[in-house]
């Protein structure tokens, strides 16, 4: 039930999001007319949605490649604070903090940041690494996270969309602001890997790209501690997608925004299928998360071994379009990474005994976009999710006492399925278009490396 497979996110991802595209986005958006941008451009929508290499119908021998071209990939600049001062339907005013008010030139250098993988310890590895634009700001293409030279993450890439509301930062809940959270993946070993804050800084000063930019957000003041984290959190604040079918029903009150189907999911979902008890939804806006931390039984089941493959001794693997074999679940396992059985979740921040395998709840807003989902990517399809719950998660001692077996029908699951696909944010492709706009830093001749005239310094 846990084995996760590629081929099933990614035909997920495009099933969900292809009537989306066809019916509330049409062909093509044209940029805003604010700010410094063109507004005689256009975007192809259907390149904000899923992996750009799409797998959909690869189990068969006539299988023909779908790959989109990067040549051609193109985007266009958005007037990203317009989010920031009137946030899409359904979403609430956005909590700013005192000491970093958001600003164009706080978000234009924040995005720079953001895609640039100088940043990483050997130049290769940006944020956008792992949260992928055109993927949710998540990626669907691998069940938890890949840092430099391929090193493990043990998680799965949470979305960045609605970022900015969230209290607690990571799964476990150890960063409680934007702004420091960004230094955590930028010196993890096993993500971006920069040996200190200061190396990191010191590599920003040395790259002509940002000479100018950090004095002209900040009244002067240069490349810091402070300022990275304020640049890079300015811009992720502002990644706010709503106004979906679901809020122009719900709070917009118009009652051809959704199916039926969608209203008798509603109905399962405040009602028998208690997912509002976690996943709130108020009078006038819904974040659809309660900022509390649960135990699903998944960590659970992991750190105990109980969620390994099963009692087959062979797996049906595919080796190419059309061609499959059975494999020895033991050939597999000489050839897979290392599992790791120790992630505790909450408890490694609080070491609280009660807080083994809690996570963050995380929000449905665009979850038709995020798979895979939970908190190792171990669910492959939103109908998995929504079995997994049906069944009461997985018992344990520690098992959240909201989480019971549901008794639900076939057609409450398909309702339930049209309700989380309807909370796409009709938005997302402006934030897309966006996103392929920014400047991708990569190393060249003039860049900081041993390699070069310029140098670290050391």
């Amino acid at each position: 039930m846990f084995k996760w497979r590629k081929s099933r996110v990614v035909k997920a991802v495009a099933l969900a999001t292809g009537l989306l595209t066809a019916i509330l986005f049409g062909s093509g958006i044209s940029a805003q007319t604010s700010g410094s941008l063109d507004a005689g451009e256009t975007f192809d929508v259907e390149q904000a949605f899923g992996p750009g290499d799409i797998k959909d119908g690869y189990e068969s021998a006539d299988y023909q490649t779908q790959s989109r071209s990067l040549l051609s990939r193109r985007g266009i600049k958005q007037d990203l604070i317009q989010y920031i001062v009137k946030p899409p339907l359904g979403l609430p005013s956005v909590p700013i903090p005192e000491d970093n008010p958001v600003t164009r030139e706080k978000i234009d250098l924040g995005r720079l940041l953001f895609f640039d993988r100088r940043l990483s310890i050997n130049n290769t590895v940006s944020c956008a690494n792992c949260h992928i634009p055109e993927q949710g700001f998540t990626n669907n293409e691998i069940s938890t996270a890949v840092g430099v030279e391929g090193r493990l993450v043990i998680r799965n890439s949470p979305t960045l969309y609605n970022a900015a509301y969230l209290k607690h930062l990571f799964l476990d809940g150890r960063e409680i602001s934007l702004e420091n959270q960004v230094w955590q993946p930028m010196t993890a070993r096993n993500e971006m890997a920069a040996p200190s804050i200061g190396y990191v800084i010191n590599k920003i000063n040395r790259i002509g790209d940002y000479d100018g930019l950090f004095e002209a957000a900040f009244d002067g003041r240069g490349a810091d501690i402070a300022t990275v984290g304020f640049a890079l959190a300015s811009y992720q604040r502002t990644l706010l997608s709503a106004d979906s079918p679901f809020d122009r029903w719900y709070f917009g009150k118009d009652e051809s925004a959704v199916s039926e189907s969608v209203k008798r999911g509603f109905a399962v979902f405040a009602g028998k299928g208690q997912c509002a008890v976690c996943h709130q939804v108020h009078h006038d806006h819904a974040l659809f998360l309660d900022h509390k931390f649960h135990n699903t039984g998944i960590g659970y089941a992991v750190s105990t071994g109980e969620a390994m493959i099963g009692s087959n001794q062979t797996t049906r693997v595919q080796l190419a379009p059309g061609i499959f074999t059975e494999l020895s679940n033991e050939k597999i396992k000489s050839v897979s990474r290392i599992k790791s059985f120790n992630d505790l979740g909450l408890y490694r921040i609080t070491e609280n005994p009660a807080d083994r395998w809690k996570f963050r709840t995380q929000t449905l807003r665009n979850i038709a976009l995020t798979a895979p989902y939970m908190h190792n990517g171990q669910l492959a399809t939103l109908r998995d999710v929504i079995d997994f719950y049906d069944q009461g998660g997985i018992s344990n001692e520690l098992l959240s006492p909201f989480i019971r077996p549901l008794g639900l029908t076939d057609q409450d699951k398909d309702d339930l399925e049209a309700l989380l696909i309807a909370l796409t944010g009709t938005n997302v492709p402006q934030l897309v278009a966006d996103a392929f706009a920014a400047q991708i830093g990569e190393l060249s001749i003039d860049d900081p490396n041993w390699a070069h005239e310029n140098t670290l310094g050391y």
